[in-house]
């Protein structure tokens, strides 16, 4: 089914403005707060449609902020006003850590849920891409050598690049950079490609064009994912789980020969691939009496598993030992501390 019809089917709301409790404390409730990103929001939702079906709690509300967007709201403080949990298709930064402690959120558990590809997928009306790393990065970098000097990027056609690359018009429509999978993109596609280029002097670069080639297009991979059906030409970046969704309509590009298959990116052989997370704060956990039951039922094997329900709708599942280690993260209720990042 089409993730965005098939999104129409979970109960979304988005979080209003609250009374903070007194002294920054959070005040009891039953229902569970969360925030964050928009590739981990589908698997999220199903467990809070679940969850708000099989237990006496009513269903968590859920809101897709982005990564960077849903970790700044978490970081706010404790208190009603603030999510218990943020989404996370990256791992927080040292910074957003800092930035929790100083506010007083200073007990923390990381939960890595599982694998995700970042594609480069386009209207399945064309022929399948395949490209380098170097050939995507030359694509959307705001500045690329030119006879050995950094020049504005002057691509805006396929061949210019490489004349093995079809006669076509440069339109990629992208996440904004708020968004842990422009954070992802950015480090795996950008970096990686350009620390090897002598022009950059060993360093990565990851300034992306703004030129109008590259198209912020929101927090929402849905809304990529229905240009591209409007756009033929065009390519779009997002989790795989949006393209496994919509399958009969797009096609994902290879990337060094290596097409955005659930087995590549669960082994790491596609090579922009990522883990997906959530956090939770502790400090709210007396208060809201729910939220470690609504934990405990998304890293289950019945939803993170291999065969289980998130894989279903494209989680790509963590190896065996992983999942365990990610459970007993949870039942120890472990503390993420600056010196583990």
């Amino acid at each position: 089914m089409n993730r965005i019809l098939k999104s129409r089917t979970f109960k979304t709301t988005v979080i209003a403005a609250a009374v903070v409790g007194v002294a920054g404390v959070a005040q009891a409730r039953d229902q569970i707060r969360i925030v964050g990103s928009s590739t981990v929001y589908p698997f999220a939702s199903y467990v809070t449609e679940e969850f708000g079906a099989t237990t006496e709690y009513p269903t968590p509300v859920i809101e897709s902020t982005g990564s960077g967007g849903g970790l700044r709201l978490f970081c706010n403080g404790v208190g009603e006003g603030t999510p218990d949990i943020t989404n996370a298709s990256r791992r927080i930064k040292t910074s957003e850590l800092e930035r929790c402690e100083e506010n007083g959120v200073t007990d923390v558990t990381e939960v890595k849920i599982g694998s995700d590809g970042i594609v480069f997928a386009q209207s399945s009306d064309n022929e399948e891409m395949d490209l380098t790393l170097e050939q995507l990065f030359l694509a959307v970098a705001a500045k690329v050598p030119v006879d050995g000097e950094l020049v504005d990027n002057p691509y805006t056609n396929w061949s210019q690049i490489d004349d093995s690359l079809p006669d076509r018009e440069i339109s990629i429509y992208g996440p904004p950079s708020t968004s842990g999978t422009r954070d992802a993109f950015e480090e795996l596609a950008m970096e990686v490609p350009s620390e090897e280029m002598e022009a950059y002097g060993g360093e990565g670069y990851t300034e992306v064009r703004s030129d109008g080639v590259y198209i912020d297009a929101g927090e929402n991979d849905n809304l990529i994912v229905q240009r591209l059906t409007e756009d033929t030409n065009a390519f779009g970046i997002f989790g795989y789980s949006f393209l496994e969704e919509n399958s009969d309509t797009l096609i994902g590009s290879q990337i060094e020969g290596v097409a955005p298959e659930p087995e590549a990116i669960s082994a790491g052989d596609y090579p922009v691939a990522r883990s997906l997370f959530f956090y939770v704060k502790n400090q709210h956990a007396e208060d809201v009496p729910p939220l470690y039951d609504y934990v405990d039922m998304f890293v289950s094997e019945a939803m993170i598993g291999k065969g289980g329900y998130l894989s279903d709708i494209g989680l790509i599942p963590l190896p065996e030992a992983e999942r365990e280690t990610t459970r007993q993260n949870v039942a120890d209720r472990a503390s993420l501390q600056v010196s583990d990042l």
